[in-house]
């Protein structure tokens, strides 16, 4: 069992360090993603700002929204990754090798993960610049941290469960426009309680919210009463571990099905 272990962990890492030399092939499409959530951050700071329903300064309960909605872009890299690798039949060579069935899809998870730990570093740096500031314990940071680097891991799950029903990078195109009505029906740019009530809901049981609810609350926010709200840090855990839990083992399975 052990060694089994051992030899998923050492392709899992062979594959992740596959994905990370594709950062210096392809340095332009990483310096995009760290930039496009940065760009969203300073046009709803400067531009549009306000926030309905917002009490205080808009930038503290901005800037949490923003890096929970962050942990929702750049699926499209993961999926269209993906499906290429499928389209070109390097899925194939892989599969026709002795390795762990699964090390190609950590593989490419763990560099996900990397590159978006990298974002949330990047985006505390320039919600610091315009103003931000952290109220809450070092370890209530850590913790925050934590909470968004797990919705990230259950949004990747998610893309590349959906990469593996798509198939084509021609549907990537349409999946992906499913994560924008997803991310902005969340709580990030605005308070729930100044939503009509049925869309207040909705926004309210979005994992996004939860998590963006959660951060706040971390970093010293004061939050409304709602249930939602009150028990976000123990929603911000639930729902990314009820959508790996179910995206997870589909992601896998339909791998190893493509094998026969």
């Amino acid at each position: 069992m052990s060694t089994t272990l051992s030899w998923a962990v050492t392709d899992s890492w062979t594959m992740t360090r596959r994905e990370l030399a594709h950062w210096a092939r392809q340095p332009v499409q990483v310096v995009v993603g760290l930039v496009f959530p940065v760009m969203l951050l300073l046009m709803f700071g400067y531009l549009i700002g306000g926030g309905r329903g917002v009490e205080g300064e808009y930038v503290g309960f901005l800037v949490p929204g923003m890096l929970a909605l962050t942990m929702a872009f750049g699926l499209e890299s993961t999926m269209l990754a993906v499906t290429q690798d499928l389209g070109k039949g390097v899925i194939d060579r892989f599969r026709s090798m002795p390795m762990a069935s699964s090390a190609v899809l950590v593989g490419r998870s763990v560099a996900d993960m990397l590159q978006s730990a990298v974002s949330v570093v990047v985006m505390i740096g320039v919600g610091y610049a315009i103003g931000w500031r952290w109220h809450g314990s070092f370890g209530a940071l850590l913790g925050a941290v934590g909470l968004l680097l797990l919705l990230r891991f259950a949004m990747l799950w998610i893309g590349i469960c959906l990469a593996m029903v798509a198939g084509k990078p021609e549907m990537v195109q349409a999946v992906q426009i499913l994560v924008w009505p997803i991310g902005f029906l969340s709580n990030a740019f605005a308070a729930p309680s100044s939503m009509p009530g049925w869309l207040g809901a909705a926004v309210e049981w979005n994992p996004l919210s939860a998590t963006a609810t959660a951060v706040r609350d971390l970093s010293g926010i004061a939050v409304d009463g709602s249930w939602t709200a009150e028990h976000a840090q123990l929603m911000a855990v639930a729902w990314p571990v009820v959508l790996v839990a179910v995206f997870f083992p589909l992601a896998v399975g339909r791998f190893r099905r493509l094998s026969h």
